[in-house]
C-alpha cells in the first residue's frame, strides 16, 4: 500500500475517533448535568416535606425522579437506622434464644427442604454427575435466602402503616421510611444466612465462595424491587385490608414460580419462558452464580432484571408519597 493510502486511511481514523471522543465528551457532560438537576430537585422536594405536614404532597411526577428516595433516605437516615434497630430487637425481645432464633429458623426449613427434595424427590441440581446432599443444601439455601428476604419484607408491607397509627397521626413523621425499616430487619436475617452458607461451604465442600464479592451487585436488583414492592402494598394495605391476604397467597405461589427448589432448566419447555419472566428467576440465579458456583453474573440478564427493578423502584415511592396524605383520613 502506498504511503499516501497509510496515511489518508490514517487520517480519517483519527477524524473517527475524534468524533467518537467529541460525542462521548458531550454525553458525559449532559449525563453530569442531568444528575446534578435531578439531585438538586430530589434535595428540595425532601426539604420541602421535611418541614410540612405529613399530607404535604407534589405533583405526582416529581416523584419518579431516581434520586428522591435515595436523598430522602440520606436524609432520615439517624431515624431509619433506630428503626432498623428496633425491628431486630422487637422480634426476639422476651425469648430466651433471643438473636439465636435467626440461626435456628432458616437451619431447619434448610433442612426439611433437603431432606424432602434430595431424599424422597431425588432433585438433582446438575444434570450429570454425583450431587452429595450437602452440596444440594448449600445451593438450595442460597436460593432461599434471596426468596426469604423478599418475602419477608413483602408480607410485611401491607400492615406496617395500620399498625403503626400514632405515626400516622403526627405533623411531621417521614412514614416512607417504615417499609425501609421493615427491609432493613431482613438484610440483617438475610447476612445471617450468608454467614450460615459460606461456613456451611467451607466444611462440606472446603472451599470458600471466591465470587462472593460479586453479592452486593446480585442483591441489588432484588433490593430495589423488594423495596418498590413494597412501598405500593403499605399504602394499598391502608386502602385495602384484604391486601395481606392477598399477599400472603401470592408470595406462597410465586415462590413455588421462581426456580429456588428446582433448576430452571428442569422446567418443560413451554413453561420455562413462563418462569423466566419472573424477575426473581435471575436474582436467584445471581445468588447461586456467587454463593456457591463461582461464576460470574449473568450480565444481560441482570442488566434487565436491574431496570425492571428500577422502575419499580421510583413507582413504588412515588405512588406511596403520593397516596400518603390520605393515610390519616382512612385509618
Amino acid at each position: 500500500m502506498p504511503w499516501d493510502a497509510v496515511a489518508r486511511a490514517w487520517a480519517d481514523v483519527g477524524g473517527s475517533r475524534g468524533w467518537l471522543v467529541a460525542v462521548g465528551t458531550i454525553a458525559l457532560g449532559g449525563a453530569i448535568a442531568a444528575t446534578r438537576s435531578l439531585w438538586r430537585a430530589a434535595r428540595e422536594l425532601s426539604s420541602r416535606g421535611a418541614v410540612r405536614s405529613s399530607r404535604f404532597t407534589a405533583p405526582w411526577y416529581r416523584y419518579l425522579n431516581p434520586f428522591a428516595p435515595l436523598h430522602d433516605l440520606y436524609l432520615h437516615r439517624d431515624l431509619l437506622s433506630q428503626f432498623v434497630r428496633r425491628e431486630v430487637e422487637g422480634r426476639y425481645r422476651g425469648s430466651n434464644m433471643g438473636i439465636l432464633w435467626s440461626l435456628a429458623n432458616p437451619l431447619f426449613m434448610l433442612a426439611m427442604y433437603t431432606f424432602v427434595f434430595s431424599v424422597i424427590f431425588k432433585a438433582r441440581w446438575r444434570p450429570e454427575g454425583e450431587v452429595t446432599q450437602g452440596e444440594f443444601a448449600i445451593t438450595l439455601f442460597a436460593g432461599l435466602i434471596a426468596f426469604n428476604l423478599f418475602a419477608e419484607s413483602v408480607n410485611r408491607a401491607p400492615s406496617l402503616i395500620i399498625g403503626n397509627l400514632n405515626y400516622v397521626k403526627r405533623v411531621v413523621f417521614p412514614l416512607q421510611i417504615l417499609p425501609v425499616s421493615a427491609l432493613g430487619a431482613a438484610l440483617f436475617h438475610a447476612l445471617v444466612s450468608v454467614v450460615i452458607l459460606v461456613a456451611g461451604e467451607l466444611l462440606i465442600l472446603g472451599r470458600l465462595p471466591r465470587g462472593i464479592t460479586l453479592l452486593p451487585l446480585a442483591a441489588l436488583p432484588l433490593i430495589a424491587f423488594t423495596l418498590g414492592l413494597s412501598w405500593l402494598l403499605a399504602s394499598l394495605g391502608v386502602y385495602l385490608r384484604d391486601t395481606a391476604h392477598a399477599v400472603g397467597i401470592a408470595t406462597q405461589v410465586l415462590f413455588f414460580c421462581t426456580p429456588v427448589l428446582y433448576r430452571i432448566d428442569a422446567v418443560p419447555e413451554p413453561f420455562r419462558s413462563f418462569i423466566s419472566l419472573n424477575p426473581l428467576s435471575p436474582v436467584v440465579d445471581g445468588f447461586r452464580r456467587t454463593l456457591v458456583w463461582n461464576e460470574p453474573l449473568d450480565w444481560a440478564a441482570w442488566l434487565a432484571v436491574t431496570v425492571v427493578s428500577g422502575v419499580v423502584f421510583c413507582l413504588g415511592y412515588a405512588w406511596f408519597m403520593k397516596t400518603r396524605s390520605g393515610f390519616a383520613d382512612v385509618v
